[in-house]
């Protein structure tokens, strides 16, 4: 989880107390050696999607987060939003998923409406909170084998 340093401010990755409902997952470990080629693939996905929305104004947030996912193990990311922003997240994986989802939901743990996009291997739900505070962005993988993702989330 060498990336996980470039979200402390804006992120926490499943150290803050979740709603009820929502699953914690251990914590990712890794090695601070040179990316794979999953790892790179996935990014490279992840900031081909970054980068149409970038053509409406978003501006990609520094920093991404990089760990595995398989189906049936979401991973939740926390994330502290403010009011009068918009949001997008995104979400790739490298090609042994055959398709992923991302979701978004409240502090109680319910989901809410977002703008959906998703190309197999690539998913974004975009968001407007109507109030600032933490919120939970699920990245799940719904069909294909144990794979790598990339996370990362532009705004405006």
């Amino acid at each position: 989880m060498r990336n996980a340093a470039l979200f402390t401010a804006a992120a926490f990755l499943l150290t803050a107390p979740l709603p009820p409902g929502v699953a914690k997952e251990p914590a990712p470990t890794g090695s601070a050696a040179e990316p794979g080629d999953a790892e790179v693939a996935a990014r490279s996905e992840a900031l081909e999607v970054a980068g149409a929305f970038s053509n409406d104004g978003f501006k990609i947030r520094d920093g991404h987060w990089v760990d595995g996912i398989a189906v049936n193990k979401p991973k939740i990311i926390q994330v502290n939003l403010f009011a009068g922003n918009q949001y997008w997240f995104i979400a790739a994986a490298s090609e042994k998923a055959k398709k992923i989802a991302v979701s978004i939901f409240n502090e109680k743990g319910e989901p809410l409406l977002s703008e959906p996009y998703s190309n197999a291997r690539q998913s974004a739900a975009g968001f407007a909170p109507e109030t600032s505070g933490p919120y939970y962005v699920q990245v799940e993988e719904t069909e294909g084998e144990p794979a790598t993702f990339c996370f990362l989330y532009s705004y405006k």
